[in-house]
């Protein structure tokens, strides 16, 4: 039963047991898809940076830097480690997508539900619709659905990124890469709509990265560094000294 659910997701499951009642299998399969987009994305909603920058720096990190809630401009804003955190907790929130969406409804339902997790991401319901640009969210969908052109995309990214250090760039590339990686590394299993996902992420990554472009064009785009210092999380108390008692000190004298 589980093995089942696990490979065609509780919907496939049930339309498997419908036959002849083209209503009921309709009913189904509407089910099956609106519970692979909804799901994954309020959990795409939920923007680790925003989330962070605020336990952390009470503050909005949309309000600093480059006022984009990604791990980038967390790593510039705030350091090494809140880069990293942010990077990974994007990620995860990625795979989980493409999980909840295989649950629901197999492996259409895993593309489905990583593309809607990559959207709630860069527009977030419960943040007005301003998050971060998905690059990391839509790394975990590509580990989830086809790890081998994660990982051709994590190394020509990283060459790029030494390169040129600049991430937007490398950002942008992989982006454009993906839709055409996975038509040649799609598994046979992999729903036809796949590719047409891919294309989708592809547009919406490179959209959200047009300033980016735009300013590396005009050469005033800001170059990684890796070398930046954790701001501290806290500010430490002044110590004042006590006021020296005048009366007493003339007794003394």
């Amino acid at each position: 039963m589980f093995e089942d659910i696990f490979y065609d997701g509780l919907f496939g499951c049930l339309l498997g047991q419908v036959h002849g009642n083209n209503g009921v299998f309709t009913l189904l399969m509407a089910l099956g898809v609106l519970t692979s987009i909804v799901f994954p994305y309020l959990l795409g909603s939920v923007n680790s940076g925003i989330v962070l920058s605020k336990i952390f720096y009470h503050e909005d990190i949309r309000t600093q830097g480059s006022g984009n809630a990604g791990a980038t401009n967390m790593l510039r804003t705030y350091g090494k480690k809140m880069g990293i955190m942010t990077f990974v907790c994007d990620f995860v929130k990625g795979c989980l997508g493409v999980v909840i969406g295989r649950l629901m409804f197999g492996l259409l339902g895993s593309y489905i539900g990583g593309l809607f997790c990559v959207l709630g991401h860069i527009f977030p319901c419960y943040y007005k619709f301003k998050g971060g640009k998905g690059v990391a969210t839509s790394a975990g969908m590509v580990l989830m659905t086809n790890w081998k052109v994660l990982l051709v995309l994590v190394v020509i990214f990283a060459l790029l990124v030494y390169m040129t250090k600049y991430i937007s760039f490398g950002s942008i590339m992989v982006y454009l890469l993906y839709p055409l990686l996975l038509s040649k590394m799609k598994a046979p299993t992999d729903p036809s709509i796949a590719i047409l996902i891919a294309f989708t992420i592809t547009i919406i990554g490179v959209v959200m990265h047009r300033k980016n472009l735009k300013r590396i064009f005009d050469g005033t785009e800001s170059k990684v560094s890796f070398n930046v210092k954790d701001k501290p999380t806290s500010v430490e108390p002044e110590i004042s000294l006590p006021e020296e008692d005048t009366d007493a000190g003339e007794e003394q004298k």
